[in-house]
Formats: C-alpha cells, sequence, structure tokens
C-alpha cells in the first residue's frame, strides 16, 4: 500500500499568503515524480497557525527519491531577485504513516 507524508508547517499569520504563493509558484513541480500519488496544501481554519502539506507516494523509496531531488531545488528557501528568501514557517515537522485502508466515494 501507499505512504503518506504530512509536513506540519507553523506559519504566522502574516506569511500565511506568502507560504501560498510560493506552493502555487511550484505547481506542477512534483506531479512528475515516478511513485508521486497526490499532494494537497490544508490551511487552518479555526484557531491554530498550523498548516499541512499532504503527499502520498507508492513507496518510502519513491518519497526519498523525490525528497533527494527536491533538496537540491529548494536551495535553502529560493531566490527573489538575487536575494535568498527568508522562510515563511517559522517551524516544520515532518509525519510519516502507511495506509492501511482507504475508501473513495461509491459509483453511481
Amino acid at each position: 500500500m501507499s505512504i503518506v507524508k504530512i509536513n506540519v508547517l507553523t506559519v504566522p499569520a502574516e506569511q500565511r499568503e506568502e507560504l501560498e504563493r510560493r506552493f502555487a509558484a511550484r505547481a506542477g513541480a512534483v506531479e512528475g515524480s515516478d511513485g508521486f500519488e497526490w499532494f494537497e496544501l490544508l490551511r487552518p481554519v479555526e484557531g491554530t497557525d498550523t498548516y499541512l502539506v499532504y503527499t502520498r507516494w507508492r513507496s518510502e523509496e519513491d518519497f526519498e527519491k523525490w525528497r533527494s531531488n527536491m533538496g537540491a531545488s529548494h536551495g535553502g528557501g529560493g531566490a527573489k531577485g538575487g536575494e535568498q528568501q527568508k522562510p515563511a514557517a517559522t517551524g516544520a515537522t515532518l509525519w510519516s504513516f502507511e495506509v492501511v485502508q482507504s475508501a473513495g466515494p461509491k459509483e453511481a
């Protein structure tokens, strides 16, 4: 079965728009990766400053391969006008899960 990686990002209110802009600018960057199955950026709606970045992968090996390639392309936050950008998040934790059961809508 698949694996799920959830990056838990602490994002101050004044940086939310910037975080979402950066993710939008990278749209399509992960979709062509071998073993990639799903991505969602989840915005908090009630009483928290925590965003969740949800990705699902065919295997741990596929995720690690993408992660090693992604690390080189991230380059410490990217550049804007030749300057390094400061991170939009003030903290990050990576959660890992194996998919044990899943369901989708029933066909009509």
